[in-house]
């Protein structure tokens, strides 16, 4: 049996209506861009991942958990807008401190031999050294949409 696919609209049905116009300038943005998206259904809803296709890296998932919408950025050029993760708002360095720790930073031996390792970062004075899948993980609520989008511009800016 064929696999269904499904389209950013499937994804955007689900948005709550104060989050559809956000979420749509975060796709327009980035397929305007050139990132491609898939869209797949996951037991919590479904998932959009945009990734480049020259280097079929990912640059953003959004997707659903119980407590709603959820933005994971894989900020692979952070040092270089090392200024603008360091002024993050407080609830979002909040969401960081509380993200799994990096393994191959602490242990390294507990961690998988392909892990490309995390994220060591500084935040007014706090480290955080933290895995790649949970670090920049956030509640993409309509309060945090907007440094969500410069976060991602600031990631489009230094790929």
């Amino acid at each position: 049996m064929a696999k269904e696919k499904y389209q950013f609209e499937d994804f955007l049905a689900e948005v709550n209506q104060e989050q559809k116009a956000a979420v749509a300038t975060i796709h327009e943005t980035m397929t305007g861009s050139g990132y491609k998206n898939k869209v797949e259904k996951k037991a919590s809803g479904f998932l959009v991942a945009y990734t480049y296709p020259k280097t079929k890296k990912s640059i953003l998932n959004l997707f659903f958990r119980k407590d709603g919408l959820q933005a994971r950025i894989y900020a692979e050029n952070h040092k270089q807008y090392a200024n603008f993760i360091d002024n993050l708002p407080e609830d979002m360095e909040a969401q960081i401190a509380e993200a799994t720790d990096c393994k191959r930073f602490l242990t390294p031996p507990e961690c998988s031999d392909t892990c490309s390792a995390g994220y060591d970062i500084s935040i007014r004075g706090n480290r955080y050294q933290k895995c790649r899948y949970s670090c920049f993980h956030f509640n993409a609520n309509t309060k945090n949409f907007p440094v969500i989008i410069e976060f991602i511009e600031q990631e489009k800016a230094s790929r």
